[in-house]
């Protein structure tokens, strides 16, 4: 397992659901994440009330700055989901530091599998440890509409 890369210096990872803002990550999501173009504010409302929620934070203005969250049963499985950094702050290392705590997080409960879909960055999630399925032929979707 690699390391953990470090937060670049002025930011902070917070797990509380109270700090998240959400309009923010709803305009994120909505607007820019290919994944959730169009995603109504109340679904995202829903998927944050039901998830384990990672912000990053700048430490002075409190401003967020980067959101990920997880489906869990925080025991045996998890699915990463919704990572997204702001583009002010991309190439910095805010999301490699995100996934990695979320990936240490994890890892704490005990959770032996993380899933993850991305269209566009398997070199981020491999620096993590993240690798393709190894037997893809034996997983299963059950999609309700598009």
């Amino acid at each position: 397992m690699t390391d953990t890369p470090s937060l670049p210096e002025g930011y902070e990872i917070s797990t509380d659901p109270a700090r998240v803002d959400r309009e923010r990550v709803h305009h994120w999501l909505s607007t820019d994440a290919y994944w959730a173009l169009g995603r109504p504010r109340e679904t995202q409302e829903r998927a944050i009330e039901g998830s384990l929620n990672f912000g990053v934070y700048e430490t002075v203005s409190g401003e967020q700055v980067a959101y990920a969250r997880v489906i869990t049963d925080r025991a045996t499985f998890a699915w990463l989901c919704d990572v997204y950094v702001d583009p002010s702050v991309r190439g910095k290392g805010v999301g490699s530091a995100l996934v990695g705590a979320v990936r240490d997080e994890l890892r704490s409960y005990g959770v032996r599998r993380v899933l993850l879909a991305t269209h566009d960055a398997h070199g981020v999630y491999e620096k993590l440890g993240f690798a393709g399925l190894e037997r893809p032929e034996h997983w299963m979707a059950l999609v309700f509409g598009q």
